[in-house]
């Protein structure tokens, strides 16, 4: 059995199609789903701690008892747990991505947008 991983909002609008693409991207059986209100703030800016360590106890479970090598983090349009523009949700996901490439080097990280028609996006590598 083969596992990814995905930081991804609560909100339910967006669940079925991310696990769904991730499957098919990463040719998994299954992607271990963490979801926090607004993901991509708290891995962006660092805060709350309390939820950064908790987010990343819980991608470090997946990493290394499921053996995960893919983890993806999942920002969207509408989010309620952090509300912003589209620019500021990639830029969060960008800072959020340099986190989890630092704490998990051996997986591949990957940042997705879901806008308003929800569909899956990949957000394009900085630089």
């Amino acid at each position: 059995m083969s596992f990814g991983t995905v930081i991804n909002c609560m909100d339910g609008r967006v669940q079925n199609q991310v696990n769904a693409w991730l499957r098919d991207r990463w040719v998994v059986d299954f992607v271990d789903t963490i979801t926090e209100p607004g993901p991509d703030k708290i891995l962006g800016e660092g805060e709350p701690r309390t939820l950064l360590n908790s987010i990343l106890d819980r991608v470090a479970i997946s990493v290394h008892k499921h053996g995960s090598r893919h983890i993806a983090l999942v920002a969207h349009h509408d989010c309620a747990g952090n509300p912003c523009d589209r620019e500021t949700h990639l830029a969060l996901v960008h800072a959020g991505l340099r986190l989890l490439a630092h704490h998990f080097p051996e997986a591949s990280v990957l940042g997705l947008w879901v806008g308003p028609e929800w569909t899956v996006e990949e957000i394009p590598p900085e630089g």
